[in-house]
């Protein structure tokens, strides 16, 4: 059956991922997933820019998947912002509100996308699905006779407690330290050092407030919402979000490559992949032979991986700390290394900003491998060798380091990030926290112990990974396949959400379940 027929014989499905790579990645996985699980055409819609970088990490046979890619007309120099600025890959942080403010602006064309798809095939799609950022798109789906879906990349915990506190503000409420959040329990406080400056000094009158409470509001009027998280290894903030919501929430996720969920004894290291495949999407800061030599010349589960998102970098005191607290541990490294904060995070590396001598001795000895700007994680974390994750605690970093029973060491930056970290060390108890955002101060001596404690094999180490394996065998429980009994939990929730937009909630009515 061609994609035309397909679409006249059981529906359409737009999806509207906000502009970050953070988000358009899970965006096309989830596509993927309901085409995998559904007969439905999918299309994407984003701006010329985004659209190339995810054609970018698309292989040859996704072509023909029936997934559409629809450019959007955007000019980011009309909102303010640089020639050619699609999203918030380079962009300085000042000016990363005005690339959310300008999100709106997508709002006619996606409207004349629908108004097309519906005279195409003579009704509206089934549903449009968008990131919750986007709740402008809430209005158009109704006017146009769709459902409106909101699709929230991270966690349920984290997803929460990001809402909550964009539209609520309850620190600005107390000045104590600590403090509640609504839609928690009152015994789960939070603290302002795990709140990002935007939001700690957020006050409704600020750009920040004025776009995050307008379009999660909106967003909360959604017919429903996908999360990309397993029901099972976050129980808590599943219950919490759907009191919170009060609509349905499906939990679909992972969203990972098939090839990270490969079932495997959760408890053998050696089950994980030696080999790394080519990735394509980012140019490569070390060749992937260098960084599989490396790896294949330590021990199982030996191996620090050091990572803070493709976004993100240190203080330049926090590196030379680190640096110096990786040295004295001992233990085996690979670093993702970038110029510290103050200076182009794509720029060149100067060796001033390392203590002296320290990448020649750290190589020489292979103790160390630092990879220019970017490495590929997926294979690294999947890596027998790895054996827990300093993180940025961003979802995706989180669902694939977990996806493999790899442990993580907590530094979170910015956006939700800190409350990803706080659930995963309060209750999932695979995180340790090393310090949180870049304006902290770290010791040397701090780093070498955490590192030590997390990578030994008794001990809070080596509960934290038998944790972090128990953690890896649920996610590949959720989405296992096969005859309703055999089904995992995310495969259900994704038959649930399409009983839904098919507008029926009887079992069996639809062969293709």
């Amino acid at each position: 059956m061609d994609s035309q027929s397909q679409s006249q014989s059981h529906g359409h499905i737009v999806m509207l991922p906000f502009m970050a790579h953070g988000h358009l990645i899970p965006f096309l996985a989830l596509a993927h997933r309901i085409r995998r699980q559904t007969p439905f055409v999918v299309t994407l819609a984003n701006t010329p820019l985004n659209l190339q970088y995810l054609r970018s990490t698309m292989s040859p046979s996704d072509a023909d998947s029936g997934i559409r890619l629809y450019e959007l007309p955007f000019c980011s120099t009309d909102h303010g912002l640089p020639p050619n600025t699609e999203n918030t890959e380079n962009l300085p942080p000042n000016q990363i509100v005005a690339l959310f403010h300008s999100g709106a602006s997508l709002a006619a064309p996606v409207e004349r996308l629908i108004s097309d798809i519906t005279t195409e095939e003579g009704r509206p799609p089934l549903c449009v699905i968008s990131d919750v950022f986007f709740g402008w798109s809430v209005d158009v789906a109704r006017r146009l006779g769709t459902k409106s879906i909101a699709f929230t990349t991270g966690g349920a915990y984290g997803t929460l407690a990001c809402i909550s506190l964009w539209l609520h503000l309850p620190h600005r409420s107390t000045d104590a330290e600590e403090f509640s959040v609504p839609g928690f329990p009152e015994r789960y406080r939070f603290h302002r050092s795990q709140l990002h400056r935007f939001i700690r000094e957020a006050d409704t009158t600020d750009e920040w407030s004025k776009f995050f409470q307008v379009q999660i509001k909106l967003s909360l009027t959604s017919d429903g919402w996908l999360c990309n998280s397993v029901e099972e290894i976050e129980p808590l903030g599943f219950d919490l979000l759907k009191k919170y919501l009060k609509v349905p929430v499906w939990a679909i996720g992972p969203l990972l490559p098939s090839h990270m969920l490969q079932k495997s004894s959760p408890n053998s290291p050696n089950s994980r992949s030696k080999s790394l495949q080519k990735h394509t999407g980012k140019a490569l800061g070390a060749s992937l032979e260098k960084c599989q030599d490396f790896l294949n010349s330590h021990s199982p589960i030996s191996v620090l991986y050091i990572s803070f998102g493709s976004q993100n970098t240190i203080s330049a005191s926090q590196m030379m700390q680190l640096a110096i607290g990786l040295e004295s541990s001992g233990k085996p490294f690979l670093w993702v290394i970038r110029p510290p904060l103050g200076f182009d995070i794509k720029g060149e590396f100067r060796p001033e900003w390392l203590p002296p001598g320290f990448e020649d001795r750290v190589t020489g000895s292979k103790q160390g491998l630092l990879v220019r700007n970017w490495a590929p994680q997926l294979d690294i974390l999947s890596h027998s060798s790895t054996g827990a994750f300093v993180s940025h605690c961003g979802w995706n970093s989180i669902m694939e380091s977990l996806s493999q029973g790899v442990p993580i060491v907590g530094w979170p930056m910015a956006a939700e990030q800190a409350y990803n970290a706080k659930m995963i060390v309060e209750e999932m108890g695979v995180c340790v926290e090393l310090t949180r955002g870049v304006e902290s101060r770290i010791e040397a001596k701090e780093v070498k112990r955490v590192i030590e404690m997390v990578l030994e094999e008794e001990g809070k180490g080596g509960e934290m990974k038998k944790r972090a394996n128990a953690v890896m065998g649920q996610m590949r429980e959720a989405v296992k396949e096969g005859s309703d009994d055999e089904k995992g939990s995310s495969v259900k929730a994704m038959d649930e959400f399409v009983r839904t937009v098919l507008g029926d909630s009887t079992n069996g009515t639809f062969p293709f379940l």
